[in-house]
């Protein structure tokens, strides 16, 4: 920091200092200035200007007081000239000051995380200001400094802040006013008309200013849209998977005509190439995985042998049978007009599929989400599959490179890990399933070392090699090059949202740095009737959240003129189905330190329980985190058998803000793999016994036998 920047700085520390050591708030009230004023009106304007410019300027607390004194002393539209002008002189200066100081600093330490915002900034600033001074739910102090670490010039956010905070001047001011004209301290005098109707402007203005505001943007959101007269369907839905199913069946039970378009296959990602076919082709490697473990259970059994063709038309089995759940014919008979085609946008009122057009009110986006693919060299060139086209293979890879320790990779690995094929798994993270803890990555990684599957951690793939006979891939790890050979290539390295083609290039829709649509907290796009949920809108990228997301995008998008409801991402639940499971909910104690949170861990290790020891499944452990002395559930991880479903007791607990208490208190049948949730309560329980209470018992037996 310069010389500039330390004098600056400490004007400002002295300033502050001094204000709250000399108790400089004492003077801004209304007998001062009206006696000041009384004597001297030019020279009371002119110290009032400038002691407001001042509060303004260092952020210190009374600009709402003087704001009010302003109107009371100097009447309407003089208090209305000063306040404005003082106010955004003060807002500017305080802009500057925060710019100085801290905006090299702050760009430079937080650069890329605030990438997004600059670029919003300079995209449309002005509006995002001008909202902000409108409907003060910031403190306007707030506004200025934050804004102050923005490219934002200093000349648009005067002129901005001076128009935004004209309407909430006009107001205050007004309040002031009709205070000042108040010539009585009794009910009598105080409840005069003028002074009753400022006070009701004054608390309904931010409403006010959010409707008006709204109104006016979505005016010229759709001023190049004109509103049909009259809509074919209240809803258009893009996308048949688990998000836009959901969103379908509510519309349509709620009996509004809904049509539901799908240019591929009913069910989507989940049933066709995600949820569903992993977990039958996870539970065929499981069998596998028995039947070599059967002496563990007194069986005597020959090698199971594995027909790599059956085990993948039983997965296509599978999905066939749950097919009907998501047909045509079903959502049809729900009161659902399915179509099949491709859809484009072509503006927010209008759908055009196969041709023809379809005029709608609202429209959900539920397009999904497909494998990312990164771009290194020589991929193409060796071939690869990714979670979407596994399900074609026929024939066993002998020597099978899974990239990506993420859930999908992990479950893929282990799965054809136990139907024969000898798999390397690499990441370039430090660890496999770098998302949970480390001691959940190391049960998963040392399970997978003890099958067999080669995991490589640290590993950044560089390039693939073939020679049209053998595959490599040349990855960097610890500053050297290593070779490695493979047969087949699997990457599951992620998943990249659907935007593209289907129109929304015609619409200025934002779409996040992470690739999914933007939406508000209604599940709103930038356009107030087009809504996204599922993979398509993220945060997370699960069926279930897809199906959660539905409902309220449903119901925002049907009943919202009237009443909207904010998405509840509050407990949400996952899990990742290798073996063993690794299920969670809440906070885990990596995010929990990130937000610098404190917590308690509880753990209860499996390995003790009774049924687990019965199904030779004695291995894992629950781990839950609680508020320091509380019972109070903060997140909770499962890792062994049937994780998954042991979690839905922890689900329900947090969703209803009961805690191990409770938990503890509910009668668990034995010997189930439940009553684990029970003995972690119990662990809980027991660390925080009443030690003293405990200590006036024991007396009180050793007296009730005469010691």
């Amino acid at each position: 920091m310069n010389r500039s920047k330390w004098v600056l700085l400490g004007l400002v520390v002295l300033a502050v200092v001094l204000f709250f050591a000399l108790d400089l708030r004492q003077y801004l009230t209304l007998d001062l200035f009206a006696e000041l004023y009384r004597d001297n009106p030019a020279e009371t304007r002119i110290i009032y200007f400038v002691v407001y410019v001042a509060v303004t300027a260092f952020s210190l607390p009374g600009a709402a007081l003087m704001t009010i004194v302003g109107g009371a002393v100097f009447g309407l539209w003089m208090g209305v000239l000063l306040v404005s002008f003082a106010s955004t002189i003060g807002a500017t200066l305080a802009f500057l000051i925060s710019r100085t100081l801290l905006r090299d600093w702050v760009q430079k330490r937080f650069g890329s995380q605030l990438e997004s915002i600059n670029q919003g900034i300079e995209r449309e600033g002005a509006f995002y200001l001008f909202t902000l001074r409108l409907i003060p739910a910031i403190p306007f102090f707030v506004i200025n400094l934050v804004m102050g670490l923005t490219p934002m010039g200093w000349w648009r956010f005067f002129w901005v802040s001076q128009l935004g905070m004209l309407a909430g001047t006009l107001v205050y001011v007004n309040a002031g006013a009709q205070l000042g004209l108040v010539q009585e301290l009794s009910v009598q005098g105080i409840m005069t008309p003028g002074l009753v109707i400022s006070f009701v402007l004054l608390a309904l203005f931010p409403w006010c200013a959010r409707f008006a505001l709204g109104k006016a943007r979505q005016r010229t959101l759709y001023r190049n849209h004109p509103v049909p007269k009259c809509f074919d369907t209240n809803m258009v839905v893009i996308g048949a998977g688990s998000a836009g199913l959901v969103s379908s069946y509510i519309a349509a039970a709620v009996k509004a005509r809904v049509s539901l378009v799908e240019k591929h296959q009913m069910g989507g990602d989940c049933l066709n190439t995600g949820c569903v076919p992993s977990k039958a082709l996870i539970r065929s490697a499981r069998m596998k995985h028995y039947a070599d473990q059967a002496q563990h259970y007194g069986l005597k059994i020959p090698s199971a042998e594995v027909d790599f063709p059956a085990v993948m038309e039983r997965v296509q089995r599978v999905i066939g049978t749950i097919e009907p759940h998501d047909s045509i014919e079903r959502f049809t008979g729900l009161g659902v007009d399915c179509i099949t085609g491709s859809a484009t946008i072509k503006n927010p009122w209008q759908v055009e599929v196969n041709g023809e057009t379809i005029t709608t009110r609202s429209i959900v986006i539920a397009t999904g989400a497909r494998p990312f693919v990164p771009p290194i060299p020589g991929l193409d060139e060796v071939g690869y599959l990714t979670s979407d086209t596994v399900w074609e293979l026929r024939e066993q890879p002998s020597r099978l490179l899974v990239v990506g320790g993420g859930p999908i990779g992990c479950e893929l690995a282990q799965a054809f890990s136990r139907l024969g094929s000898k798999v390397i798994q690499l990441d370039m993270a430090a660890r496999i399933m770098p998302r949970e803890d480390e001691d959940v990555s190391q049960v998963v990684a040392e399970r997978f070392a003890a099958e067999g599957i080669e995991v490589r951690v640290d590993h950044k793939p560089l390039q693939f090699e073939t020679d049209g006979h053998s595959k490599w891939l040349l990855a960097e790890h610890k500053g050297e090059t290593v070779r490695i050979e493979f047969d087949q290539l699997l990457m599951a390295v992620g998943r990249k949202a659907n935007t593209e083609g289907f129109g929304l290039e015609n619409l200025d829709v934002t779409i996040r740095p992470q690739g999914t649509l933007e939406v508000n907290d209604y599940l709103q796009t930038s356009y107030p009737n087009i809504f996204a949920c599922g993979d398509v809108a993220g945060p997370y990228q699960f069926t279930h959240t897809a199906s959660h997301q539905a409902w309220y995008a449903t119901v925002n998008a049907l009943f919202g003129r009237w009443w909207k409801f904010k998405v509840d991402y509050s407990v949400i639940p996952w899990a990742t189905f290798t073996d063993p499971e690794v299920a969670r909910v809440g906070l885990n104690e990596m995010e929990a330190r990130e937000k610098g949170l404190d917590y308690e861990v509880t753990r209860y290790d499996i390995s003790d329980l009774d049924r687990a020891i019965a199904d030779e499944e004695a291995h894992g452990f629950i781990k839950v985190l609680t508020v320091p002395g509380r019972d109070r559930i903060l997140g909770v991880t499962i890792v062994g058998y049937h994780a998954a479903e042991l979690i839905t007791e922890y689900v329900s607990a947090m969703k209803h803000k009961l805690g191990l208490n409770k938990i503890l208190g509910t009668i668990h049948i034995y010997p189930t793999l439940s009553e684990s949730n029970k003995f972690v309560a119990g662990e809980w329980k027991r660390a925080h016994a009443p030690q003293r209470l405990l200590g006036w018992v024991e007396r009180y037996h050793r007296s009730l036998r005469g010691d």
